[in-house]
Order: structure tokens, then C-alpha cells, then sequence
């Protein structure tokens, strides 16, 4: 009893250290996005101009004074182009404007569809037309967005488009432009003044490959027109600069040029004086996506969007200083650069090294002599310790500001080499040595704390992070992130697992996972139902694919702690649980806004409105897309059966250690099942599809392969940590 309170002690004291440092990181940063909201902001006049590839590397108070000083008078923030693409070529995002949903435009990038003037218009200019817009309708139904075409058009009285992209945003579904201007310098301040809406395109900045002069001097050439434009605005009006696209590269055609950027926003007018923009769909200070941009415009002009309409008004929160506000936005931007360019190769290296980490041994110290076993099991214990503790290093990495420093892709990976050799050596060196699982439980109980404590307090740990979210990417921008999501649920699965038999264990000899007690099942109850509420709960969370497939996992690790099974009777109950509160907390994000806005609560209003089916057959089409991703993407579902394979008959596949680890822990054996099962259920019900066994293979097969060693050897009595280390009740069990 004392030594299982010495296990407990010392793990909570390691969680409770790593919990201190997550807030202490923290700090005033994550206070700031939750400044309260303006009030929504009403205007006679909404100007929207675009300038394609525009980013707040181009923009510096002696190249763009106009546009500097707008900033400076308002509010500034970074817009996330994805519109079906990471990298949204221009057409893309006028589309996107125009109906309030993600939508794609006829490619190549560098060019507009054209824009004819059959007829004279009744407000301003002559009226015109977009004749492609049908075909672009059609196209777009592959996608299930269901868009509202000529959405943005209807918010108004009438509205004034000048330029190819602005009569894109304005067009109706048919293609009609009804007031329509070819060129910014036809503006003047009557025409100005005419229509409450005015949507004014600016051409895209054109890139020969390298930031620089070329792109400062098209920035530069923008904000004269800009100047132009400002000085004529009627009074109180609210303006709206935007990139509705990443820049153009010569030769480029299906695609625009380079990786995609966070893109520059500024809002001037009433009720967005110095401040930073933000949104309730990213959550975070600075944030806006492209599809953000329709339900505010609708707001300033107090008219309503329809039903099931993406994205959300954008909002006003205080700043600091002009500069230092724009530093840190550019700086942004940086460690989503280094994201971009570094995670895959960061992933391949996790998975060489891995592979070196457990075949070298096993050639080096290759034969059936109980000396050379143990010396191998030594190895992989510290192989899997050192491989499971890189995802937690990688998130703690994020406590110090890289993204700010000079050369940011050596402070991050430094860093996460830096955590992972000392969360390594904690994890072997604590009291919690001995038992088989001790490193492991910790190590997966402390990964389990540092995210689902972000994850309440604004994943900002995770941001940019390689196991983490990525704004430009990955398509989330709170919670879970996908390449979090079978990290997060095998830690909580193998956490729980350790902190119930520490603390609920029959017996005083067996320190290794075993039977629990009543008290193990409390704290499997606990642990489990803090990692579910954490990744799902709409205020925190609001991961689905986390939930469906976590919660099942969790009460077959009950039944099997508690020494029963699950009969046929209660088979398919346990199946859809996660389902089942899925959908419960779907349901309270829409009725009960307060608890938190999210995907969920609108999944639920389309649901209850009979249009959940556009929804549902686009989740299908990304999770059957996420196989063609890269060449390795069809290997994954091989790696699946293979790995199922080795858990049901791990002894004819020649497997000894793993069979015997099984045999002589079988919690073991349900543990590596339940770690497989909650993976493939995640593969089916997240959206990142094959992506979530893919990413979490590299921490779990190590995890798996290290604990059976361990017990393995130590089961086969040699002396390998003697029976302290397996307990007595195993020790000396022979492997099946």
C-alpha cells in the first residue's frame, strides 16, 4: 500500500509540475482572447476591397502608408484563405464571398472568369454579367457545401461591383451583375455613396518566386488605389481590405504561387477602432477565415444570413500598439511557415528513428540467451519511453516563443529533443520504475493532462506544433487537433488504465496493470470522463471524432478492469455510446449557445432542418480523399490488418515477446486492443480519415512493444527487475 501510494504521489506531482508550467506559459496571452465582444456594428455604407496575395509582409508604413494608416485607425487581423484548397486562388475566395460557403473557381489561378456588359444597369455604371457562374454552380455540387449563391448581393438594397472579382461576389446564381464598374478609377464619391454595399477588386499581386521588392512594389501600387478609394468614402462607412487569394507566379496555372500565408485584414470604421479582429470560429485573437467574411458583412449591414450558413460575424478585441500587433501576426505566420515546410519530414524521421531505435538492438544483441534478452528489453524499454514522450515534447516546446527567434525550425525541433530526453529520464528515473507500466502510465497520464488542459484554456500549445494544429492546414483551429486525436485517445486509454490498477488493485504484490478494485474503477471513471469532456465538450473541445471513439474504449477498459465482459445483450449499446453523447453534446452547443458555439451545434440545426446529408456525404468524401493524400496513404490500412494481425495471434507470427507480455499480463493484451480499436474507429469517424492511425502508429507500436518486453522478461524470471518489477502473482508465468 505504501509503495502504491509512493506511485501515485509521484505521478500526480509530475502532472501537477507540468500543469504549472502549461499556465505559467500561458499567462496574459490566453487572457486576452477572451476580451469581452463589441457590439455589432451598423453602417450605411460597407466597402469591401480585395487585393489577392496581399500579406502583412508587404504592408510597413513607408510601402503602404494608406493602408497603414487604416490599420493603425482600426481593427487588424490575419485571414485564413482555405477555401477547398489550403492555397485559394482568387476566383476561390471572390466564390466563397458570394455565397458564405467554401466554394472553387475555374482554374488557371492567374486568371478571373470574364465579365461581359450586355445591358445598361439601373444603379450605378452599366449592368453585367458573369456567364461561367452557372458552370461554377454545377462544378461546386461535387464539394456538398451547399452554398447560397448570391448571397452576398441579396444583403443589400443594391451594390456597386468594380473590378472581374467584385462582379464574381456580386453575381446571382444566373451570373447578373446589376451595377457594374471595369476599373477602380471609374469610382467617385457619388457612385460611392449610391448603394449601401460596394465591392471593389484591386488585381492580385503577382510573385517572381521570393518575398521581396517585387511583391512590396505590387503592394505599393495597391495602396495608391486604396488611397484613392478612401479618400472618397462616404462618412461613418465601414471598410473591409481583405486578400481573397494567395499572389500569382509567372507559369503558374492551376495553382497560385508558393505555400499558403496567412493573409492581411483590416476592418476601419465604427466600432473597430484599434483594435484586433477575431472570430468564435477559430477562438483565437487575430483569427479570421475567408468564410467568416459573409455573416459579418450581413451583420454591418443588419440584415440576417440564412439558416446553416458557415462561419461566423468577426468581432473586435483590444490590442497594443500598431507595430507589436503586426509583428506578432507576421510572426505567426513564421511558425505556420515552419510547420508547412518541416512536419512531414518530421514525421518520417520519428518513424526511421523508431524503426533504428528497436532493429538495432535486435540485430546487435540478436539470440535466445537470457543475458542478450534482457539487455534487449532494456533497450526497447527506454526506446519506447524516449519514442512516447516526443509528442508531449513537441507541445511543451511551445512554451517558449520560437516562432519569434532567429532560425524558429531549430528552436522548435531543439526544443522537442530537449523535453523529450527529460520527460525520457523522469519518466525511468521516478518511483514508478518498477511497475511494468509506471514510465509508460506516466508519461501517457502527463501527454493526457498537458492537452486536455490546453485544450479548455485555447489549444494554444498545440498551435503549430508537428503533432499539433496547423490554422492553414489542417482545417481546425481549437480543440483536438486531428493529428492529435489517437495520441490523445491511446494516452487517455493506457493513463486510465495505470492510475486504476495504482490505486484499485487487488492485492499487495501486483504493481503491473492488474484486476481494480472498486476505488481503480473510481479513478478510471474520473480520469476517462475528464479526457472525454475535455476533447468534447463544445465549449472545449467539440471534437467528434474524439468522442465516438474514445467513449466505447473506455467502458470495455471498465468491464475488463472490473473482471467481466461485454455480452450480446449490451454489445451495440457500447458500440454507438460515443455516438449517443456525441450527438447529446451536439445538441446542447445549439439549443444552449453559452455552453460553446461550435461545428457540433451546427451539425445539429442542419440535422434538425433536414440538411445534415450535404454534411454527412462531405465528411465521407474527406475520409476517402485522406487515403490519397501521399503515396503512403493506402499502405495504412495494410498496417492496420498487419497490427491487428500481431495482437490476435502474436505467438504464430513468431511474435515470443509480445505473447509473452499477453500471456503473462492479459490486461496487456485488452490494452493493445482497445489502443488499435480506438484508432480505427477514429479512422472512420473523423474526418482526417487514415490520417489518425497514421500519425499516432510511430507512438503506439513503441508504447505496445515496450510494455510487452518489460513484462515479458520479467514474467519469464530471469531477474529482470525480479518480481518488484512484474509482481509475484505474474512472475514466472509461462507465455502461451
Amino acid at each position: 500500500m505504501k509503495r502504491r501510494a509512493w506511485l501515485a504521489a509521484g505521478g500526480a506531482a509530475l502532472c501537477a509540475a507540468l500543469a504549472a508550467a502549461l499556465f505559467a506559459g500561458l499567462g496574459p496571452r490566453a487572457r486576452a482572447a477572451t476580451a469581452p465582444e463589441s457590439a455589432p456594428a451598423q453602417a450605411r455604407h460597407v466597402v469591401i476591397v480585395g487585393i489577392s496575395g496581399l500579406t502583412w509582409a508587404m504592408v510597413s508604413q513607408t510601402a503602404t502608408p494608406e493602408l497603414w494608416r487604416l490599420a493603425a485607425e482600426g481593427s487588424v487581423g490575419s485571414l485564413v484563405d482555405y477555401a477547398q484548397q489550403p492555397l485559394a486562388c482568387p476566383a476561390d475566395g471572390w466564390l466563397t464571398l458570394n455565397s458564405g460557403a467554401r466554394a472553387q473557381g475555374p482554374r488557371p489561378c492567374t486568371s478571373l472568369p470574364a465579365v461581359t456588359r450586355p445591358g445598361t444597369g439601373t444603379q450605378a455604371g452599366t449592368g453585367a454579367k458573369v456567364p461561367a457562374m452557372s458552370r461554377i454552380a454545377r462544378a461546386n455540387e461535387q464539394y456538398h457545401e451547399t452554398p447560397h449563391w448570391g448571397l452576398l448581393g441579396t444583403l443589400a438594397s443594391c451594390a456597386t461591383a468594380v473590378g472581374p472579382g467584385a462582379a464574381l461576389a456580386l453575381a446571382s446564381p444566373a451570373g447578373a451583375v446589376s451595377a457594374y464598374l471595369p476599373a477602380p478609377a471609374d469610382l467617385s464619391r457619388p457612385v460611392l455613396a449610391r448603394c449601401p454595399l460596394t465591392v471593389v477588386d484591386l488585381g492580385q499581386i503577382h510573385v517572381n518566386g521570393q518575398a521581396g521588392s517585387t511583391e512590396r512594389a505590387a503592394a505599393s501600387r495597391a495602396d495608391r488605389q486604396l488611397t484613392a478609394i478612401a479618400a472618397a468614402l462616404p462618412p461613418g462607412t465601414l471598410l473591409l481590405v481583405f486578400a481573397p487569394g494567395a499572389a500569382a507566379g509567372p507559369g503558374r496555372g492551376e495553382t497560385p504561387a508558393g505555400a499558403p500565408h496567412l493573409e492581411s485584414l483590416v476592418a476601419n470604421g465604427p466600432g473597430f477602432a484599434d483594435g484586433l479582429l477575431d472570430s468564435t470560429a477559430t477562438r483565437r485573437a487575430g483569427i479570421v477565415t475567408l468564410t467568416d467574411l459573409t455573416p459579418t458583412v450581413a451583420a454591418w449591414l443588419g440584415r440576417s444570413v440564412p439558416a446553416g450558413t458557415v462561419g461566423a460575424r468577426i468581432t473586435r478585441a483590444d490590442r497594443g500598439s500598431l507595430e507589436s500587433t503586426v509583428a506578432g501576426l507576421k510572426a505567426r505566420d513564421t511558425a505556420e511557415q515552419v510547420w508547412i515546410s518541416t512536419h512531414g519530414r518530421f514525421y518520417l524521421g520519428y518513424g526511421l528513428a523508431d524503426l533504428l531505435a528497436f532493429c538495432v538492438p535486435l540485430l546487435l544483441l540478436r539470440g535466445p540467451a537470457e543475458e542478450r534478452r534482457r539487455r534487449r528489453a532494456r533497450c526497447w524499454r527506454v526506446a519506447g519511453a524516449a519514442a512516447a514522450a516526443v509528442p508531449l515534447a513537441s507541445y511543451l516546446a511551445n512554451l517558449a516563443p520560437w516562432w519569434t527567434w532567429a532560425h524558429p525550425a531549430w528552436w522548435l525541433y531543439g526544443l522537442t529533443a530537449a523535453w523529450t530526453l527529460a520527460i525520457t529520464a523522469a519518466a525511468l528515473a521516478g518511483p514508478w520504475r518498477r511497475a511494468v507500466p509506471g514510465p509508460f502510465g506516466v508519461i501517457c497520464a502527463a501527454t493526457l493532462l498537458v492537452l486536455a488542459v490546453d485544450v479548455i484554456s485555447g489549444s494554444r500549445l498545440q498551435l503549430d506544433a508537428p503533432f499539433g494544429l496547423s490554422l492553414l492546414v489542417s482545417g481546425r483551429y481549437y480543440g483536438i487537433g486531428n493529428n492529435a486525436l489517437g495520441i490523445y485517445c491511446v494516452s487517455a486509454l493506457t493513463a486510465a488504465a495505470w492510475l486504476a490498477a495504482v490505486t484499485g488493485q487487488r492485492g499487495t504484490a501486483n504493481h503491473a496493470i492488474g484486476r481494480a478494485a472498486g476505488g481503480g474503477l473510481a479513478v478510471l471513471g474520473v480520469v476517462g470522463g475528464f479526457a472525454v469532456v475535455a476533447s468534447g465538450w463544445p465549449g472545449f473541445g467539440a471534437k467528434v471524432g474524439g468522442t465516438i471513439a474514445l467513449v466505447p474504449c473506455l467502458l470495455l477498459l471498465a468491464v475488463r478492469l472490473a473482471g467481466g465482459r461485454v455480452g450480446r445483450r449490451w454489445a451495440v449499446p457500447v458500440a454507438v455510446s460515443g455516438l449517443a453523447l456525441f450527438l447529446a453534446f451536439a445538441v446542447t452547443s445549439y439549443f444552449l449557445p453559452r455552453a460553446g458555439v461550435s461545428d457540433m451545434g451546427a451539425f445539429a440545426g442542419d440535422l434538425l432542418h433536414g440538411r445534415g446529408g450535404d454534411i454527412l456525404q462531405r465528411k465521407v468524401d474527406s475520409n476517402v480523399g485522406s487515403l490519397t493524400l501521399n503515396v503512403f496513404g493506402w499502405l495504412i490500412p495494410l498496417v492496420a490488418l498487419a497490427t491487428g494481425a500481431a495482437l490476435w495471434r502474436p505467438a504464430a507470427l513468431r511474435l515470443r515477446m509480445l505473447a509473452g507480455g499477453f500471456a503473462a499480463l492479459p490486461l496487456l493484451r485488452t490494452l493493445a486492443w482497445l489502443s488499435w480499436l480506438v484508432l480505427v474507429i477514429g479512422w472512420f469517424a473523423d474526418d482526417s480519415g487514415v490520417l489518425v492511425p497514421a500519425v499516432a502508429l510511430p507512438f503506439v507500436i513503441p508504447l505496445t512493444v515496450a510494455m510487452g518486453a518489460s513484462v515479458s522478461v520479467a514474467a519469464a524470471g530471469a531477474g529482470y527487475f525480479g518480481t518488484a518489477f512484474a509482481g509475484s502473482s505474474v512472475a514466472g508465468s509461462p507465455p502461451r
